[in-house]
């Protein structure tokens, strides 16, 4: 497609954050609807996610008007064990989107907890402001509460503070305490500010001490609190605009 005919007098941006910004989708599942077909700019299909529009084009995502971003709302989610945070598994597991109440609207996470692990999950109706909170240049401490089996060693939790090398990549800096050991069983908290695919679990192994619980405690400001394993709550706009002025500065 000829993006210059795309490229009007007004504001562009590239197809994959207006997607996002709408709600539909991730930038992600953007440019894999764009290479499976399903976006169309001016009645022409799509075949890169590098292709600029701006407000007069007219976007369709499987021949449906996108619609009109609304009002970033930002919601606390615990999620349980026992589910994955995707639209759709191919082994048939159980997905939160299975669990979450049918009034709330489409929602992406910001991150995820694998299958295994429960806790704080932040869920908004705004694809680009999803991408921008998992960024490590956010630099929010993501704390976690975990339970490990294993008399744990305290100078043992230091080797992890600067971060440690980890089969082909390095952890950033991870802060570690004891919080109460009971017989063969610790729990220990841990803050990470950049977290990769079972960085916890990985780190834990490493150091000989098993996960067999792990809880998301906050993410950020915001804080799992007395939410109940499944509940969802929509925080509150003005403690949006004081956290994080999202509305004003994303």
């Amino acid at each position: 497609m000829n993006n210059n005919k795309l490229e009007k007098s007004t504001k562009t941006e590239r197809i994959a954050k207006k997607l996002s910004r709408s709600g539909v989708c991730s930038r992600r599942e953007a440019e894999r609807w764009i290479a499976e077909g399903r976006i169309k700019v001016n009645n022409v299909i799509l075949n890169t996610p590098a292709t600029k529009v701006s407000e007069s084009d007219n976007i369709l995502v499987d021949n449906i008007p996108l619609p009109k971003p609304s009002v970033t709302k930002i919601w606390r989610f615990h999620k349980p064990k026992g589910c994955l945070v995707t639209e759709n598994d191919p082994k048939g597991r159980k997905t939160i989107f299975q669990i979450l109440p049918k009034s709330l609207p489409r929602v992406i996470s910001v991150g995820r907890l694998d299958y295994d692990s429960e806790g704080l999950l932040l869920l908004t109706n705004d694809g680009e402001i999803s991408r921008k909170l998992e960024l490590p240049s956010t630099g929010w401490l993501r704390k976690y509460k975990v339970r490990v089996h294993g008399i744990v060693d305290k100078e043992a939790l230091l080797k992890i503070k600067d971060g440690i090398k980890l089969e082909n990549f390095k952890t950033g800096p991870i802060e570690a305490s004891l919080e109460i050991q009971k017989g063969t069983n610790a729990w220990v908290l841990i803050g990470i500010r950049e977290g990769k695919n079972r960085e916890i679990r990985r780190v834990m192994d490493y150091l000989g001490y098993p996960v067999n619980r792990l809880i998301r405690l906050s993410y950020g400001p915001f804080q799992l609190g007395n939410l109940k394993s499944g509940e969802v709550l929509e925080i509150n706009k003005n403690v949006i605009n004081n956290q994080l002025g999202l509305m004003h500065k994303l």
